[in-house]
């Protein structure tokens, strides 16, 4: 008896060690951490692997977000482990990018370019999805010589100045206002507007579109609407330039989006889990287009850490399981599986949904609050959209298995009914 009473001691003891340990952390988040908005949600995180992450105290998490589409490949994906700390033995950071040769750099970039379809072949590595877009504006203005930028309205492409630039009007003001002057001879038209593409013109130097648009809410290009964006572009001279950084890398249903419907823009850009779960990102073009960023100027974009190797390394180790293991061969039936059971709720309005991408609208951002709330509750981490505040997010890894699927719909469910 007093030695089950000494164990149970034992264990209070370490729950309430934990709970302060966590305060103590929490707090110090909030104090030395700098901050996006005033309430964040401030789960501590101990451990992930596979669909789930764990708190200090072993509460588990269906991570149905994956970090916003970047950990494709399960958490501690074991290749990928492997793969970094393999690369960080030999080693990591030798001089700036583009100067020495690299295996982990060339190896990806060679996977990539066999990847994609001609003559999308030459892949400039940075750190992050902003950054791609960055060095793909600046590419398409560097290789037209014009001014103008067109995006989509409800696109998002990054916080950096050139990116939030490109946000589009009006919808994009709540973000982007506080912070202008941005750049010049940017505009926004409506995606899937066919009309609209006729404010393409010879004075554009580039069109920026998502292929799906994902803080919009999931919106799927319009039959024939892509291919039509692609004949304008080409008959003005305007560079099209496709942001697959969420969709992109087996979340459609495809490697790429672009291969899904059939069209191929003149520069892509990669990120999130482009990069394994490490921080790297690309914008991807023709060597024609590339190669005038090596002169008049000479160092026409530069980056210090671009390409790291543990990043590419990391990179290449997920996107070789992708293939290898035929992960993004069974995206589409996944998401089906995540519609069928979702789509006759009586709170859902309509489902929205590219490959593993969907958004779950239910029509109020009331509801949406408060289903928030309850999964964080019941273990389950999703997200709204930045342009849609009443669907709900999932996207989870692409490993996900039929069994987790029906576990964490079975979750979703419970708080759907709880509305």
């Amino acid at each position: 008896m007093q030695r089950v009473f000494l164990v149970f001691l034992q264990q209070q003891m370490y729950v309430f060690f934990m709970k302060t340990q966590n305060q103590i952390l929490r707090q110090q988040f909030l104090a030395h951490v700098g901050q996006t908005s005033p309430a964040p949600q401030l789960i501590t995180v101990e451990r992930a692997e596979g669909v789930y992450f764990y708190t200090p105290e072993g509460k588990r998490y269906y991570d149905l977000i994956s970090g916003v589409s970047v950990s494709n490949v399960g958490h501690a994906n074991p290749a990928v482990v492997e793969a970094v700390c393999r690369q960080a033995r030999d080693y990591m950071h030798i001089m700036v990018y583009g100067e020495m040769v690299e295996r982990p750099q060339v190896e990806y970039a060679t996977l990539i370019a066999s990847l994609l379809p001609e003559p999308l072949s030459s892949i400039y590595f940075l750190n992050s999805g902003a950054e791609a877009v960055e060095g793909a504006l600046k590419l398409a203005k560097r290789y037209t010589g014009r001014t103008e930028m067109i995006s989509m309205r409800r696109a998002y492409h990054g916080s950096t100045h050139g990116a939030m630039s490109m946000m589009g009007f009006p919808e994009g003001e709540e973000w982007k206002n506080a912070f202008r002057p941005l750049l010049p001879d940017c505009k926004a038209i409506e995606y899937n507007n066919f009309e609209d593409l006729l404010q393409i013109t010879e004075r554009t130097a580039c069109v920026l579109c998502e292929p799906v648009q994902g803080e919009a809410g999931v919106r799927v290009p319009s039959e024939g609407y892509l291919q039509a964006l692609r004949a304008r572009c080409t008959e003005v001279g305007a560079l099209l330039i496709f942001d697959e950084i969420q969709v992109g890398m087996g979340r459609s249903g495809e490697m790429f989006a672009m291969q899904k419907y059939g069209v191929t823009p003149d520069i892509v850009t990669l990120a999130k889990a482009f990069g394994g779960g490490m921080p790297l990102g690309a914008f991807v073009s023709s060597n024609e287009i590339m190669s005038t960023l090596q002169h008049n100027p000479v160092l026409g974009h530069i980056t210090t850490f671009g390409g790291h190797p543990v990043c590419c390394a990391a990179g290449l180790a997920a996107t070789r399981y992708l293939l290898d293991n035929k992960v993004v061969e069974q995206v589409e039936a996944k998401g089906a599986l995540y519609e069928k059971l979702l789509k006759d709720h009586p709170q859902v309005v309509e489902i929205r949904r590219s490959g593993l991408l969907l958004a779950v609208e239910l029509g109020s951002s009331e509801k949406l609050y408060k289903i928030m709330d309850m999964f964080i509750e019941r273990g389950i981490l999703s997200d709204w959209f930045l342009y849609c505040d009443t669907a709900f997010r999932i996207s989870p890894p692409l490993t996900i298995s039929e069994e987790e699927i029906c576990g964490s719909v079975e979750l979703i469910v419970e708080c759907l009914n709880a509305l």
